[in-house]
């Protein structure tokens, strides 16, 4: 297949705000895939399927180097370009549109070869490394017409714009394969929950409905994991989850699935598909020594503790060894994590999320050997008296725990939803997880970095702004995430610069606290947050777990 075609769909795609139109037109677009179903993940602006977390490694600035080198266009004129326009792809498309119709360049780029090369990116490592990703990127730009250009190098800094989101891709297949019937779009919804790979899901869907029996849970690939409904009082818990049901302790750690697959390979996924097995060494000793099985999936909460006062850290200490990749074995012994197991996904060999909550626990209870400080099952009971409870929760309290979770006993463990099957409770603290979608460069001592973040809310495919965010931040890295920390994981996501102010892409989720929300026309969502303070960099989670506008509305609501 020429890359034109595709760029033809993104140019028919992007042109269109309507969900509708966009399903409309990749439904026609989808079967012609087939043979190449791996191909789907270009409409995401990837090479991987959304469990495999490899990156192509390539920043704006070498992006520019290699478009200068395409063009014949000197790096300073396409930076100063850049300020202007704020899209990398847009330039390409002038000054790479330009270059080729000086020539007499006739050749087709192809869809493979643009995958081919882009895949290359993510492997490509040590000395030299940086020329030779330069090289395949030039080959592609020299080949390619302006249009072309643009969406390959938008490509390149994952930021594709033209609005395809899971949901549409997801609706898209269920179109083209099934005229949209609703029984196989919910089965395409739990295909993609289990697999996270949109190639497989669309083979299946070309095999019809029975090629879905066989996407199932696979030990050693990241999967999504079933999230809570936030509840505010007993009563509303019981209205969701029924009588009686479990309680348990909600732990202040980070969410980590536990793999072990047939060969006795351990592997550990955060809630937003990081592998960081490597990071806890640890957790993995543990693993092979406490879990009496030869393989598994299981659901658990890491917390860090101090190892001499055997007392348990808060999150923002253990945050620490989730984005560290050097000085493991000393980070080892400075900050010790216990492994709280609350839930089995698989196990020997089958899928085990068909069992109700309550079998799941007896099979937990059978293969993990509990040892304080190491792993334990999360402390449960069972019950329908608000009174007890209520104990329960105010004692998970006393002893430093965020609150509790309460689960439905008769429900099925469901990837990547918030079905209400398990809920949360804990003190109506008022904070949010949202994600930082711009940023201004700082002043004074803090000159030199960005400093003061914006930061958006969810609302369906869309992120929309609710605030400015400058305080919480450390100076010194002993005391928590510093704004240098900060600063240099946005730098590689800005996509637009303009003065003293750039929009980055929406990947960095943190915490804020707020005195209240009020109305607002200063920020896309209508709202703004006031007095906000940043409590914590949350690197385990994704901009999928980001609050919602439904959930800011009714929860100012409720506070006015």
């Amino acid at each position: 297949m020429d890359y034109s075609k595709l760029v033809e769909v993104y140019e028919e795609i992007s042109g269109t705000p309507k969900k509708l139109e966009k399903i409309d037109i990749l439904s026609k677009f989808l079967p012609k895939l087939k043979g190449h179903e791996e191909w789907v993940y270009l409409l995401r602006g990837r090479v991987f399927p959304d469990y495999d977390e490899r990156e192509f490694g390539i920043s704006t600035q070498l992006t520019i180097k290699a478009i200068s080198k395409a063009s014949g266009v000197s790096v300073e004129k396409i930076v100063e370009k850049f300020k202007k326009v704020g899209d990398v792809g847009e330039i390409a498309e002038e000054l790479i549109g330009n270059k080729r119709q000086s020539t007499l360049f006739s050749k087709r780029l192809k869809v493979d070869k643009v995958f081919g090369n882009l895949h290359k990116l993510s492997e490509i490592e040590g000395r030299g490394s940086v020329d030779r990703k330069l090289g395949f990127v030039i080959e592609l730009l020299t080949s390619a017409s302006g249009a072309e250009a643009k969406y390959i190098v938008r490509t390149l800094l994952n930021d594709l714009r033209i609005g395809v989101a899971e949901a549409i891709i997801r609706d898209s297949i269920s179109k083209a394969f099934f005229e949209g019937d609703e029984e196989m779009a919910s089965k395409i919804e739990e295909a993609h929950d289990l697999s996270n790979d949109f190639a497989e899901v669309l083979t299946s869907a070309d095999r019809g409905k029975k090629g879905f029996l066989k996407i199932g849970l696979v030990p050693g690939r990241a999967m999504k994991v079933m999230l809570p409904v936030k509840v505010n009082d007993l009563q509303e818990a019981f209205r969701i989850c029924g009588k009686p049901l479990a309680v348990e302790h909600k732990y202040d750690g980070f969410r980590v699935v536990i793999n072990k697959d047939e060969k006795g390979n351990v592997s550990l996924f955060t809630r937003r598909l990081d592998n960081v097995t490597k990071q806890f060494p640890d957790i993995v000793e543990v693993v092979k020594e406490k879990i009496k099985a030869k393989s598994f999936i299981l659901d658990t909460e890491v917390v860090g503790y101090n190892f001499l006062k055997k007392k348990y850290l808060p999150f923002e200490a253990v945050s620490q060894r989730i984005r560290r990749k050097h000085g493991i074995e000393d980070l080892k012994k400075k900050l010790p994590v216990e492994i709280n197991v609350f839930d089995i996904m698989y196990l020997e060999g089958k899928s085990v999320t068909n069992l109700p909550f309550e079998e799941r626990r007896k099979l937990l209870e059978r293969v993990v050997k509990s040892e304080r400080w190491k792993v334990r099952l999360s402390k449960k009971f069972v019950s329908d008296s608000e009174k007890e409870i209520q104990k329960f929760y105010e004692d998970a309290l006393d002893i430093g725990e965020e609150g509790v979770m309460m689960k439905n006993l008769k429900a099925h463990y469901k990837p990547g939803r918030r079905v209400g099957y398990m809920v949360k409770m804990k003190p109506d603290v008022k904070d949010l997880d949202l994600v930082i979608v711009g940023a201004e460069y700082g002043t004074g001592k803090r000159a030199g970095g960005l400093t003061s973040f914006i930061v958006a809310c969810k609302s369906g495919e869309e992120f929309l702004e609710i605030g400015k965010v400058s305080s919480g931040l450390k100076e010194k890295k002993e005391r928590g995430t510093t704004y240098k920390e900060i600063d240099e994981l946005l730098q590689p996501l800005i996509i637009k610069e303009e003065k003293n102010s750039v929009k980055v892409k929406p990947k960095v989720v943190i915490s804020v606290t707020y005195q209240n929300i009020q109305k607002s026309s200063k920020y896309s969502s209508g709202m703004a947050l006031r007095f906000p303070r940043i409590t914590h960099y949350r690197p385990e989670r994704g901009i999928y777990d980001i609050a919602s506008l439904k959930e800011i509305e009714k929860d100012a609501e409720k506070n006015n």
